[in-house]
C-alpha cells in the first residue's frame, strides 16, 4: 500500500501533465509558466523547442523580495512582463500547472496582461 504522500505527489503530477501536454512554447511564443509554493511565488518564461528559460521573475529574486501574496502576484506579473517587452516577446503561452486558474495564478497572469503581454 503507497503512502498517501506518494499517491498525492503523483496526482500532482498527473495534473500538472494534463494541461503541459497541451501547451508548448517556442522562441517566437514561449510559455509563461508560473510555480507557486507555500512561501513563493514565481514565473518564467521557457522556450521548450531549446529547452531554455529565456527570463524568470519572482519573489526570490531580490528587487522584489517579499512573500507572496496577491500584491506581490501582481508585482512579478509586471515584472515578467517588462523583461519580456526587453527581450521583445508580446506574445506567450500562459502555463498554470496544477493550479487552478484563480486568486494568485489569476493576479499575476493579469498584472501581466496589463504590462502588454498577450496570451
Amino acid at each position: 500500500m503507497e503512502s498517501q504522500i506518494k499517491v498525492r505527489n503523483r496526482q500532482r503530477l498527473k495534473r500538472a501533465m494534463r494541461v503541459r501536454k497541451q501547451v508548448r512554447g517556442t522562441a517566437d511564443k514561449p510559455r509563461l509558466s508560473v510555480c507557486k509554493t507555500n512561501v513563493h511565488i514565481s514565473a518564467q518564461l521557457i522556450d521548450d523547442e531549446k529547452g531554455i528559460t529565456l527570463v524568470s521573475a519572482g519573489t526570490m529574486n531580490k528587487d522584489i523580495g517579499k512573500k507572496k501574496s496577491k500584491e506581490t502576484a501582481k508585482l512579478v506579473g509586471s515584472k515578467i512582463a517588462d523583461l519580456a517587452k526587453q527581450k521583445q516577446i508580446v506574445t506567450v503561452v500562459f502555463d498554470r500547472g496544477r493550479h487552478k486558474y484563480h486568486g494568485l495564478i489569476k493576479e499575476l497572469a493579469g498584472a501581466a496582461r496589463e504590462a502588454g503581454l498577450q496570451f
